[in-house]
């Protein structure tokens, strides 16, 4: 049947996807079925769901034939664009639930707004059931030009299901799900996108993993060639060999186990290209804890990566946290969806696109299946998330061809977690204490009673050249910076800050001074989060840490006497418990402390302490037991819950964080900042970049003191959660919340 006889237009008038562009041009909908499908199938090849992918990607938009939904478009148009405000994905749905199942029918029904439960899933195909004579002349127009929609025989599913147990049948669906999902709103994005811009989508031309491994080899070796030849320089060498050697070993889950200062960085990322080139994987990425960690390994592998000339860059780092999914459709395209063969990201962001729903969070799912994932510090992995993390790794490595390797100083016992006490993980290095007791560079003294104040540290502190103070809270560090600052002897050179209160450029540049002051031996004190704990090679000859569980006070200690310089003697590391001071609340974090209470301190054993950090891990997670939060995710997981997983799911607790973009006294820098926020709010879909270019100035808040800095005029919405800061900024401490504000004169946009 003609669109001609089903609406009251013209034979001349075609279906449509999308409005038209800057070019004139409207986006037909035959054209954007075909274009999705193609990617989305593309994309699900690597774990054997191509077909499905295919299928879903051709039927996600069907509904958009509907002759209201196409009337509608052409009068959002003429009123000069917005949306069109109509459900189109009934019909969809019941396609892909007659081709495939109804499980996987959520993943139409959810390609905007986000994957649903079951009783939102029997809901809509009930709707559907009774609307169904629309449905079917929608789906009959569309079959006359794209027939692949109704296809003889039903697309095929991945062939390892079948060896699932049917005890594990649910979870696997689940990833599954989550998988296909991925594939189809990635691919839609990219063909919406391409007709906006005008452009075809089409990958960078990034360069392939064997290149990169090439120039990775060639820049490690011409960096390292002219260093001093010492027995911490030979020990990082010998590192680096034992592990490129077991990339050789077949995929699965390995772990890199070295003290602070050998040589983890470049390990890892030779690990992951090595491995990846032996056995025709597709990226690395690597995921660390904290936002300082992506700067400094971004840069280092950058260097080692990418050259001037290249046409498309090799590495991407992201770690946006901007939520797009609160955004209009078209800002959502400004997603990352990590197409790149280096990532270097958080956490956080990995595993929000893991146990997410909403689909600009997971579009870049896919990527993972094929890959190299470098979980780095993976101590600092929440204890209450680690039964659903270690799963969906395993079931990453069993049936979506990825590696994981585990890297940390502090190499945690994962397997004395419930659930996973036969699972395999190959250790790289395989007698690691030798190296720790060659790299033993300090030596710990305890203040743990009578406490001391946050002033009494900050005042002693004052008096050493080079000192590092680590605490807990970012109020903390602005507390010990101000009475350290004002009781530091004027000749003992600066004393700088450094948390997320700052723009990751702002502390870009504070660790630069503070490297350079180290390297030529000038005073220098930092006081800094637990952010600078890990990937910030600074050395130190004194240490003061806040009590935190065992692995932060070992990170932070990996500061101090880093490269062995004070042999014969050691570092100084003092671990104080401040009266006024603060910790995150929680009970997870509670028994991490009472864990370390028990196992360390001036009577017990010190931090690197191997044994110790055994029994340490084992009791912690021996109370986590199988009614918390971690289980209830997994059984929500296996009955398809995915509203609830994405809200029990909190690497960090997101709704109490904003992230907010400063300006800072920078002209350039903030003609960079207003561009991309003008871009962000345009009606039309920018792509990734202007989120790319907003992060070098983006802080963060607490949600609270958030909305009363817009409440108050010092901060106003850009997009999603995204805030801009049009109030003081602080050059040294980035937005002191802590000190009455002082608003000046700014730029809006």
């Amino acid at each position: 049947m003609h669109i001609a006889y089903l609406c009251a237009w013209g034979p001349w008038m075609q279906l449509l996807a999308h409005s038209v562009n800057d070019a004139g041009v409207r986006h037909r909908l035959d054209d954007h079925l075909r274009g999705t499908a193609a990617r989305s199938g593309e994309f699900g090849a690597p774990f054997d769901g191509d077909s499905a992918a295919t299928y879903l990607g051709v039927v996600h938009d069907v509904g958009k034939a509907a002759c209201p939904w196409q009337s509608k478009l052409l009068a959002v148009e003429a009123a000069g664009g917005g949306r069109v405000g109509i459900d189109h994905k009934r019909a969809g749905t019941l396609l892909a639930q007659r081709a495939l199942s109804p499980t996987l029918a959520r993943i139409v029904l959810g390609h905007h707004g986000g994957l649903p439960d079951t009783q939102t899933l029997k809901d809509e195909l009930y709707e559907a059931a009774q609307a169904v004579d629309a449905l079917e002349a929608t789906i009959a127009t569309v079959a006359e030009l794209v027939p692949e929609i109704s296809p003889e025989i039903s697309p095929a599913l991945p062939q390892w299901l079948a060896s699932v147990p049917k005890s594990e049948l649910g979870l696997a669906y689940d990833l599954l799900i989550r998988m296909l999902f991925s594939c189809v709103v990635d691919a839609d994005y990219l063909d919406t996108s391409a007709h906006f811009s005008g452009s075809a989508a089409v990958h960078p031309a990034s360069l392939p993993i064997p290149e990169l491994l090439q120039r990775f080899e060639q820049r490690r070796t011409e960096k390292l060639k002219d260093r001093p030849k010492t027995d911490i320089t030979r020990l990082r060498d010998d590192v680096y060999a034992q592990t490129v050697a077991a990339a050789a070993l077949p995929p699965g889950i390995h772990r890199l186990g070295v003290p602070t200062g050998a040589g983890k960085t470049f390990a890892a990322g030779g690990f992951g290209l090595h491995h990846a080139a032996k056995w025709g994987l597709r990226r690395v990425v690597v995921a660390v804890p904290y936002i300082s960690i992506t700067e400094q390994n971004s840069a280092i592998y950058r260097d080692l990566l990418e050259r001037d000339g290249d046409t498309a860059p090799s590495l991407l780092e992201h770690h946006s946290s901007v939520d797009l999914d609160s955004a209009p459709h078209g800002a959502k395209l400004a997603a990352e969806n990590w197409d790149s063969p280096f990532i270097v990201t958080t956490t956080v962001r990995l595993f929000e696109s893991l146990f997410s729903r909403k689909p600009a969070a997971m579009r870049r799912l896919h990527r993972l299946a094929s890959a190299v994932i470098v979980l780095d510090e993976v101590q600092a992995l929440p204890d209450p998330l680690l039964i659903p993390i270690l799963s969906v790794l395993r079931e990453l490595c069993d049936h979506y061809g990825t590696t994981v390797l585990l890297t940390s100083a502090t190499q945690p016992e994962f397997m004395a977690v419930s659930g996973f006490e036969e699972v395999r993980a190959v250790d790289l290095i395989h007698e690691p204490a030798p190296l720790y007791a060659k790299l033993r560079r300090v030596d710990y003294e305890w203040r743990l009673t009578p406490q001391p104040t946050l002033d009494d540290i900050a005042v002693e502190a004052a008096e050493q050249p080079q000192v590092l103070v680590v605490v807990n809270t970012t109020a903390n560090a602005a507390t010990v910076h101000r009475t350290l600052t004002d009781s530091r002897p004027a000749d003992f050179g600066p004393a700088l800050h450094l948390s997320t209160r700052m723009a990751p450029r702002h502390r870009r540049e504070n660790l630069a001074k503070v490297e350079e002051l180290l390297k030529q031996g000038k005073p220098v004190a930092v006081v800094a989060t637990p952010l600078i704990e890990a990937g910030v090679d600074l050395d130190f000859p004194a240490v003061y840490r806040a009590f935190a569980p065992a692995e932060s006070l070992q990170q932070a200690a990996g500061r101090c006497n880093r490269e062995g310089k004070l042999r014969p003697a050691r570092g100084r590391v003092v671990v104080f418990d401040p009266s006024d001071g603060g910790r995150p609340n929680g009970e997870p974090y509670k028994q991490a402390i009472q864990a370390t209470l028990e196992n360390f301190g001036p009577d017990l054993a010190d931090p690197d302490d191997l044994p110790a950090l055994a029994r340490y891990y084992r009791l912690r997670y021996g109370r986590l037991g199988d009614d918390g939060l971690g289980q209830r995710i997994q059984d929500l997981r296996a009955r398809h819950d995915f509203p609830t997983v994405a809200k029990e799911f909190r690497m960090i607790d997101d709704e109490t964080t904003s992230p907010v973009v400063v300006l800072m006294d920078d002209a350039e820098a903030e003609d960079v900042v207003l561009a991309a926020i003008r871009a962000l709010r345009a009606p039309y879909p920018c792509g990734p970049q202007p989120l790319r270019d907003l992060q070098p100035y983006t802080a963060s808040l607490p949600r609270s003191a958030a909305r009363q800095a817009v409440q108050a005029g010092h901060a106003e919405p850009v997009i999603g959660d995204l805030l801009l800061w049009v109030s003081h900024y602080h050059p040294e401490r980035g937005i002191d919340l802590e000190h009455p504000e002082n608003p000046e004169d700014f730029t809006s946009c």
